[in-house]
């Protein structure tokens, strides 16, 4: 779920070490939407979509967790894992920083799942369990940092703890990645109406600065009062 914009307009990004995933065939992954684990014994997939991406979830997550990995979840499981509604997406985003990336892509690999680099630049992909795994070390044209990482808050997803984005730089890289050409309001409202609570509003307010696209949705959330609106004076 996790957007980031204008992905064709990217260049090569110089502090990315060249991803080298080729060695070796991937794991084939069952068409019945099994994965064979390393000790042979097959697990089905869930029919439920939802229930689906959530295993897919706790598998990976738990991977990393083993392997001592700094990430966070990211996306609708994400939002799920904040209280939200039991409604994901088409797949299952984790963050974590550039200079990691190959270490995680050898972890999976050695679990049995198979990754590889796709034309973007700013992640890769993986399969769990039939599922879409992205593996972002970019948010909104910005580099994962360790800071980011610090600020995420450790969350049981279906009874598995890990470290998921905080609900203000989850916010935050959702309408940071809004443009011209990626503007999806609705998507994002949901979303905004769930975690407004715990979002620190301000702090997007001046991470985003006075980009247009994501200035237009906080007028959008004042009138639905969704978010109080800021005093004319500090407009």
């Amino acid at each position: 779920m996790t957007q980031h914009a204008d992905d064709n307009a990217l260049e090569q990004h110089a502090g990315v070490a060249e991803l080298r995933l080729a060695t070796g065939d991937p794991v084939p992954v069952p068409q019945n939407g099994a994965v064979v684990p390393q000790n042979g014994v097959a697990e089905d997939l869930p029919l439920d979509r939802n229930q689906a991406i959530l295993q897919a979830t706790k598998q990976v997550g738990s991977i990393l967790k083993r392997k001592g990995h700094r990430f966070a979840l990211a996306g609708s499981v994400a939002v799920y894992a904040h209280g939200g509604t039991q409604n994901l997406q088409h797949d299952v985003d984790f963050c974590f920083r550039p200079e990691d990336a190959e270490a995680v892509a050898e972890t999976l690999r050695e679990a049995g799942l198979p990754v590889y680099a796709p034309p973007e630049d700013w992640l890769l992909k993986a399969s769990c369990l039939g599922q879409q795994v992205d593996l972002i070390f970019e948010l909104a044209h910005q580099p994962v940092t360790t800071e980011l990482l610090d600020r995420a808050e450790p969350l049981s997803v279906d009874s598995v703890f890990m470290p998921v984005l905080s609900p203000t730089d989850l916010v935050h890289s959702l309408l940071a990645a809004f443009s011209e050409h990626h503007c999806d309001f609705g998507a994002v409202l949901p979303i905004a109406r769930t975690l407004r609570e715990k979002v620190d509003w301000e702090t997007v307010r001046r991470a985003c600065g006075d980009q247009p696209m994501p200035d237009a949705f906080f007028y959008f959330l004042e009138r639905l009062e969704v978010i109080p609106p800021r005093p004319k004076e500090e407009k």
